[in-house]
């Protein structure tokens, strides 16, 4: 067994082990999924004619994407350089890349769960979501969107040094975003400044290219627009990520 597969297969048993986080990675953002489609049952979007749930859904699964990846990863780290497991894994023939990429996988899994569930419960009856045609563009979508947020979390991680701290940066940086990207209000809602200042957020364009695929609004070159700029963003993030990366709190 390569070293990649075996952090990959402890990776993944740890996780599944603890059923409480796991729980709340899926259940935290059904529930407003929930919440916002029973407020907006039942109503359309003049502009479109989609419904408002085909909006609400892709917002909420920005966000929960957004969510699982970034603290998935900074917890992670975090935890295992206060445990001293990093600087163990150091000593093995295991590169930094190969730590990363198990992660990489253990966030996709996950994301690609989180997209099955919310459109599995987002097209109930009770909610009638609609998904377009476009659906399958919304799984590379999804990968970019959660490489784009675990190079985030590295940031988080590196910084800092116990679960509160992953805890409150992590939501110091995600929630404020989720708002300020319209996974919770509506851009069209905000004022002219501050659509400007969404455009320069990971989120607003993870959220675009999710409402092209599965609410089939807006162009293919927003699309294309928000693949680039996700990708430009993991690049970033991950880079210095990588750069702050550190095996021990003793460094």
């Amino acid at each position: 067994m390569t070293v990649f597969a075996a952090l990959t297969r402890a990776s993944i048993k740890a996780n599944t082990r603890d059923a409480v986080t796991i729980f709340f990675t899926f259940a935290f953002p059904l529930v407003f999924l929930v919440i916002f489609g029973l407020i907006f049952r039942g109503q359309k979007v003049v502009e479109t004619g989609n419904g408002y749930i085909d909006f609400i859904a892709p917002g909420l699964l920005s966000w929960g994407l957004a969510n699982a990846a970034s603290f998935g990863v900074s917890f992670t780290l975090m935890q295992w350089r206060r445990d001293d497991l990093l600087r163990l894994i150091r000593l093995t023939p295991a590169r930094l890349s190969e730590v990363v990429l198990s992660r990489l996988v253990i966030a996709a899994i996950i994301g690609l769960a989180q997209c099955l569930l919310f459109i599995g419960v987002a097209t109930i009856p009770l909610f009638g979501m609609h998904v377009s045609g476009r659906w399958p563009l919304a799984l590379p979508m999804m990968l970019l969107g959660v490489t784009t947020f675990l190079g985030l979390g590295l940031i988080i991680g590196a910084v800092s040094n116990t679960p509160e701290a992953v805890s409150a940066i992590g939501n110091c940086v995600v929630i404020p975003m989720a708002f300020l990207s319209g996974s919770f209000i509506p851009v069209e809602l905000m004022p002219e400044w501050l659509r400007t200042v969404s455009n320069a957020m990971p989120m607003r364009h993870l959220l675009d290219g999710l409402v092209y695929a599965l609410a089939g609004a807006g162009e293919a070159r927003d699309y294309g627009i928000a693949c680039l700029v996700l990708a430009g963003f993991t690049i970033v993030f991950t880079g210095i990520g990588l750069r702050m990366f550190r095996w021990s709190n003793n460094v």
